[in-house]
């Protein structure tokens, strides 16, 4: 939850991608406006392409970064329409000067109720910092690198870690997640192969 209302109320402004028509990626900065435990709104209407394709692909691609922090999301979306249409105009004020009395009503809002995603932090940048973010219950896909039990304990994927993230101390050696750059150097290194992508999935639930 606190991430997304970073992403609605310190980031706001996003780059959302969609399919254009020529089956290329097309990208347009969308203001999130709202968030809530189901996901996070926005609105567009009804006459631009953007709310066409959002009708037909029922998924988006949003990224956004402020001060070296980034977050980053993919997953479902769908219409409700002149719902929370009110609460969005409330929270964000200058949409009744873009959208004066009645000619909102050429607005819908969507919501991104099924996403998975990450938060991304290089204000430090000797020690970053990465996170999982999760929207709804999908299946989420593991990114970034682990080590087996193939792992003899040489400590060379230490010497070659830019962030210096990996327990030498355990063996296998252990990668903390929430500080790797996912540079892969650990992985050409290893003389054991060792290091394997983290593709795995699991279920997660509402954050």
């Amino acid at each position: 939850m606190e991430y997304l209302r970073m992403l609605v109320e310190e980031f706001h402004s996003t780059t959302v991608a969609t399919l254009g028509e020529d089956g290329h990626p097309q990208t347009r900065v969308i203001d999130m406006m709202h968030y809530e435990e189901d996901g996070v709104y926005f609105l567009t209407a009804r006459g631009k392409a953007f709310y066409q394709q959002l009708m037909e692909q029922k998924y988006i691609a949003v990224s956004a970064t402020k001060d070296k922090k980034a977050i980053s999301l993919r997953g479902k979306v769908k219409n409700i329409g002149s719902e929370k249409l009110d609460v969005l105009f409330e929270k964000n004020p200058y949409m009744k000067q873009i959208y004066p009395g009645e000619t909102r009503k050429a607005l819908e809002v969507f919501v991104l109720y099924e996403a998975q995603g990450e938060f991304f932090d290089i204000s430090d940048p000797a020690h970053i910092v990465r996170d999982d973010i999760v929207i709804g219950q999908v299946q989420q896909v593991l990114n970034g690198y682990e080590v087996t039990e193939a792992c003899i304990g040489c400590k060379l994927c230490y010497s070659v870690c830019p962030q210096k993230c990996i327990d030498i101390t355990a063996k296998p050696v252990v990668i903390d997640q929430n500080h790797c750059l996912h540079c892969g150097n650990c992985k050409e290194i290893c003389p054991k192969q060792a290091v394997r992508l983290r593709n795995q999935k699991k279920d997660k639930v509402k954050v």
